[in-house]
């Protein structure tokens, strides 16, 4: 089971993105818009790490932080628009595992986010997607096909590498071209045809190393991956 994000940030456009990338990277997310909700959501799914807005309604991120200490370890990144020393040592001093200030680059959010998993022991166990002999290294952005010392690695661009492990998670589901674009190009304005384009590229790189097949197209519906 992948881990776990809780999203607390009062911002809707804020907390869209958070989740988009975060999806995308094979978390599984939660949001909450006020600090109330996100103890309640903490105590009730148990998260593995928070991100957490500090000016937030009904309790801020500092108040839920000190209740999440109260409560145990749990992980917490404070992002926040306030960008000073003392902010910064006040989140650090009741706890906070990292500190990021808006405005921010989602990606580096992410990173920082698997960074503290990693120092708190709390990593994926689905660090590499297999699908039979195609393995999938999430966090070095590599991919392969083939068994043991035989396996040919891949050369993809990032947009090719978010499409293959985005579908490596739920092998043999058809993917839409819609949901491709929002979860592998987010914010982006990519047609039907642009996403045809890099799974017309992808398909080639793959049968290359002997992994024919493995990317059917399914007429009128998408996209899937075979195992």
């Amino acid at each position: 089971m992948t881990a776990l994000v809780l999203i607390a940030e009062d911002d809707e456009e804020i907390a869209a993105i958070l989740d988009a990338y975060l999806v995308r990277e094979g978390f599984r997310t939660v949001q909450a818009r006020d600090g109330r909700t996100a103890l309640d959501l903490h105590l009730a799914l148990k998260p593995d790490i928070v991100l957490l807005d500090v000016t937030m309604p009904r309790m801020d991120g500092w108040e839920v932080l000190a209740e999440l200490r109260r409560r145990g370890s749990t992980p917490a990144i404070m992002i926040t628009a306030l960008d000073k020393d003392i902010d910064r040592l006040q989140g650090l001093r009741i706890g906070a595992d990292d500190y990021v200030v808006k405005p921010f680059n989602p990606i580096e959010v992410v990173a920082r986010a698997k960074a503290v998993l990693r120092r708190s022991g709390l990593a994926s166990d689905a660090a590499v997607l297999r699908v039979g002999d195609l393995a999938i290294d999430l966090d070095a952005y590599q991919a392969s096909f083939g068994a043991g010392t035989v396996a040919i690695p891949l050369s993809l661009t990032l947009t090719e590498f978010r499409i293959l492990a985005h579908m490596a998670r739920n092998p043999t589901k058809v993917f839409t071209r819609s949901e491709l674009v929002d979860a592998c190009m987010p914010g982006s304005d990519a047609l039907d045809r642009t996403v045809d384009s890099h799974l017309s590229k992808l398909r080639k790189k793959l049968e290359q190393t002997g992994a024919q097949g493995l990317l059917p197209g399914v007429r009128g519906v998408g996209y899937r991956l075979s195992a």
